[in-house]
């Protein structure tokens, strides 16, 4: 069944919103790992670049005198790949 709704489309997985972006329903706002091959490949461009700085990474603040729990050392970890 075909049903035409109106209102916004909302996406919670970055897989999803590029999908989207590719079947030119609205523009994608993601990290640039997730689209840089459609950029490339001249499937997707890049809008309002000037205003889309470079992802400088994670940060973590955490006190040094404490000793870090098993469950934030694997955060910790496998924000380091």
């Amino acid at each position: 069944m075909n049903v035409c709704v109106d209102g916004p489309l909302i996406l919670n997985t970055s897989a999803h919103i590029v999908e989207a972006a590719l079947a030119g329903l609205g523009i994608a706002f993601v990290l640039e790992d997730e689209f840089a091959s459609h950029i490339e490949e001249g499937r997707l461009v890049r809008v309002l670049e000037d205003w889309s700085p470079p992802f400088a990474g994670y940060h973590l603040y955490y006190p040094s005198r404490r000793q870090p729990s098993p469950a934030f050392k694997l955060v910790v970890d496998a924000l380091r790949l």
